[in-house]
């Protein structure tokens, strides 16, 4: 088993702490809707989710992973979900299981936390804000907040220096394979959950040092943890 003894944990958001596919598959169908297409269904919308809105859109038109859709239809849907997202961020989207429990167990041990998304920041604040968890960390970096996002290391290496960490005390926590090749980019221990967004894919494939269930399952990870 591997174990870490980090200075500063990093944890994303969608798919890891956050299930907000209910929140983005209705916008998406709805958008899908009001051009005059057939919606897709929340469970298609899951395989989608875990790149940004632009990238679940596009997707969306297309129907598929891969591909792009006609530009002009593109830059119609576009502004219509992102009006639905701005109204509709945290009104389906839940914590997970073990989430708030494993989040105070860690503030209460003392780690420096940060929260490290591709979201943009203008739906990021709203869902950690209501769905209580803010406060929680004492960074929180969006998809728009730097120049880069995962999989580049550049918002993990911002994040490192603003805490005055070391990568290699620092641990990501994340659920896709993009968490995956930001850490090890960074140069940081990266632990995934087994309940999240890539695509269809066993998160196991991309290779992260642990896979847990839950966030409560970091305990037992973290040397001194007992």
């Amino acid at each position: 088993m591997s174990h870490f003894d980090p200075a500063m944990i990093l944890i994303d958001l969608d798919g890891t702490l956050v299930d907000s596919v209910p929140d983005l598959a209705f916008c998406v169908d709805e958008t899908l809707r009001r051009l005059g297409r057939a919606p897709h269904g929340e469970e298609r919308v899951r395989d989608w989710v875990g790149n940004g809105v632009e990238r679940l859109v596009r997707r969306a038109l297309v129907g598929r992973l891969e591909g792009e859709p006609d530009e002009a239809e593109f830059q119609r849907a576009y502004p219509i979900f992102l009006d639905l997202y701005a109204r509709n961020t945290s009104r389906r989207s839940r914590l997970y299981p073990g989430v708030r429990e494993g989040l105070d167990w860690l503030a209460a041990q003392g780690y420096r936390l940060g929260c490290v998304t591709n979201k943009a920041a203008r739906f990021t604040e709203p869902l950690l804000q209501d769905l209580g968890i803010a406060d929680y960390f004492a960074l929180r970096l969006a998809g728009d907040s730097l120049p880069r996002k995962k999989p580049d290391p550049l918002p993990l290496r911002h994040a490192a220096q603003h805490f005055g960490v070391a990568p290699r005390d620092a641990l990501m926590v994340g659920d896709s394979v993009s968490d995956v090749k930001a850490a090890r980019a960074a140069g940081f221990g990266i632990v995934c959950v087994s309940y999240g967004y890539n695509h269809g894919r066993d998160i196991r494939e991309a290779g992260p040092d642990a896979v847990i269930d839950s966030l409560v399952e970091l305990r037992p990870l973290l040397r001194e943890a007992a």
